[in-house]
């Protein structure tokens, strides 16, 4: 394992285990079947994520509908596509319909799809963040949008004709930058770091501080919630699907992984993996050329009982909200073994 750095951990809370749907190749029955199993076994959430498919609201209002204790949350919703406004309004309404279970999850995407897909200019990433979560905040609490201290647009008096199920909600963001996870700590509830190595979390984390030192708040009470590539053994290429995401992600997402990755010594690594991605011809090679040290940093392997007892260490770095990304492209039988034998009672 990697050697240990310093860490700045939160106060002990109770072990709580997420879980996370892949967006391609959705399998939308599949994925209920595993919400209700996981709802019925004590995982403390279920997330969804967004790209080009399904439309999400609508996909956790089935869930919510179908569960009971479970929490909800978009894993992500970008703040581009939806006006603040909108995300609000679907965040009061998920949240009743769910009686309180919803968490919202959001990020800003990057130009490519904000421009290319949803045909909205990618401008002021931050700023667009903490508008939202201020428009989202002050809607819920009953407030007047014009009173929501945005800076992007010019709002008008405009209140919520219903009474939301509860005056906030938990907001975490998705941020791999210094400023965007400072402004967690000053905004936000949560940080959902990705393809982040888990042995480097402090340094996020201490951002985290400093930004809630600014606002007067407790580090501690933000959660730290990253998502997670688990590999137990007996999910068939395990390890090559973990190669092929992460290829995925740091040759066809933008600069962020690559940057992100390289400060944290896999630069060379990282522009060997673009360059295969970057041509057609080769593209089927770039997982092939993730290190091992690189798929350690990033993913959990081994057995059922290696992976809890992996999982639980890594808690220990500053993880409070582990989110595992459950298999994809797989039967049903496989999920729920993922489900089964993962699950909290187990650890």
């Amino acid at each position: 394992m990697t050697e240990q750095t310093t860490q700045l951990t939160p106060a002990p809370t109770t072990d709580r285990t997420g879980l996370l749907a892949f967006w391609k190749n959705y399998d939308r029955k599949l994925y209920l079947r595993a919400a209700i199993l996981a709802d019925e076994l004590g995982y403390d959430s279920f997330w969804i994520p967004e790209a080009w498919g399904y439309e999400i609201f609508t996909l956790l209002t089935e869930m919510a509908l179908h569960t009971k204790r479970i929490k909800l949350g978009t894993g992500i919703v970008n703040v581009y596509s939806r006006s603040p406004a909108v995300l609000a309004m679907a965040a009061a309404t998920l949240d009743e319909i769910s009686g309180g279970r919803f968490i919202m999850g959001i990020g800003t995407s990057g130009a490519n799809v904000i421009e290319g897909l949803h045909g909205r200019k990618y401008e002021k990433p931050l700023t667009q963040v903490r508008d939202v979560i201020r428009v989202v905040r002050t809607l819920l609490a009953g407030g007047k949008l014009s009173d929501a201290g945005a800076e992007n647009a010019s709002y008008r008096p405009f209140r919520l004709e219903m009474k939301p199920h509860r005056p906030s909600i938990p907001i975490y963001v998705a941020a791999l930058k210094q400023k965007a996870i400072e402004s967690i700590g000053e905004l936000a509830d949560g940080w959902i770091p990705t393809f982040w190595p888990y042995d480097k979390l402090a340094e996020g984390r201490s951002w985290i501080a400093t930004g809630a030192a600014r606002a007067g708040r407790d580090p501690s009470q933000i959660t730290c919630a990253p998502f997670t590539t688990m590999l137990p053994l007996g999910l068939e290429a395990g390890g090559h699907m973990a190669r092929k995401i992460i290829a995925f992600y740091i040759g066809g997402m933008g600069d962020y992984y690559i940057e992100l990755l390289s400060r944290y010594g896999f630069a060379d690594d990282c522009k060997r993996i673009a360059e295969l991605y970057a041509n057609k011809a080769t593209r089927h090679s770039a997982g092939d050329a993730v290190p091992a040290a690189m798929l350690e940093a990033l993913t959990i392997a081994g057995d059922p009982a290696q992976c809890i007892a992996e999982l639980k260490r890594r808690r220990s770095f500053g993880v409070d909200l582990p989110i595992l990304n459950l298999p994809n492209d797989m039967p049903w039988e496989m999920v729920e073994m993922f489900i089964r034998g993962l699950a909290p009672s187990n650890s």
